[in-house]
């Protein structure tokens, strides 16, 4: 059995991650902030350990990892937060948060995970990015720097670790209709104006994030290392799309 760790698993995105991975027959680790959503999500899934801590508070991650027992398999580095409105209006708490969330926590769960995967020579670790950290938009702070930054760190985990046989990669969700963003689309004109904008011209959802996690992990992508797989309908490769030719 495959054992995996779920950072912001409690809800959204994670949760969603996290009842795949389950129903894909993986042990799963949850860890996340709130106590009593973790525990609720653990008990709903079945095979689901809650792990309560915060990604940017080093000895909370270590004291997680260490009651989820053995290091795990797969590490899905998802926690982030984003701070809306104009970079110039936003405090500097504001950036931290974002910074050490967005950041520092999948660095600091990375060093841990890639401990005991070191010592068993095999592991393999996904960053959740973004579509902004591609092509960043306007008013949400210093997220889209830490999603392209995220993208940079999981090219140079993948350098420094492939010797010691551990994969990583990101994937980067464009506009999913689920966790973060949902509420955002559950406005008909926000969500018609979007699709319309995606060469697909419909929103992703959950399963198309899951799909993208359990193909990595599969044995068909064990050559796949360092890469971001962007999930977004064709959205960053359409820019010359949407300017006009005369």
């Amino acid at each position: 059995m495959r054992r995996a760790i779920v950072t912001g698993g409690a809800t959204g995105l994670g949760a969603d991650m996290a009842a795949a991975l389950v129903k894909a027959g993986y042990q799963v680790g949850i860890m996340d902030l709130d106590k009593r959503q973790t525990e609720a999500t653990a008990s709903r899934l079945g095979n689901a350990i809650p792990l309560i801590a915060s990604v940017s508070d080093n000895d909370a991650v270590e004291a997680a990892f260490t009651a989820f027992g053995e290091a795990p398999d797969l590490l899905i580095n998802n926690a982030g937060i984003v701070r809306i409105g104009p970079l110039h209006e936003q405090a500097v708490s504001d950036y931290t948060q974002v910074i050490e969330t967005n950041l520092l926590g999948p660095c600091l769960c990375s060093r841990v995970a890639v401990k005991g995967m070191i010592t068993r020579g095999s592991g393999h670790i996904i960053n959740i990015t973004s579509v902004n950290g591609v092509h960043p938009a306007p008013g949400v702070g210093l997220y889209a720097a830490t999603k392209a930054a995220l993208h940079s760190l999981t090219q140079l985990m993948s350098i420094e670790w492939g010797p010691l046989g551990i994969r990583v990669n990101s994937i980067a969700p464009g506009f999913i209709d689920a966790g973060m963003s949902k509420p955002f689309f559950e406005d008909p004109k926000v969500r018609e104006k979007r699709s319309s904008g995606v060469p697909l011209r419909s929103l992703g959802d959950a399963s198309d994030i899951t799909n993208a996690v359990l193909f990595l992990d599969s044995e068909a992508a064990k050559y796949i290392t360092g890469n971001e797989m962007v999930v977004d309908g064709g959205v960053t490769n359409s820019v010359f799309a949407h300017l006009p030719r005369e």
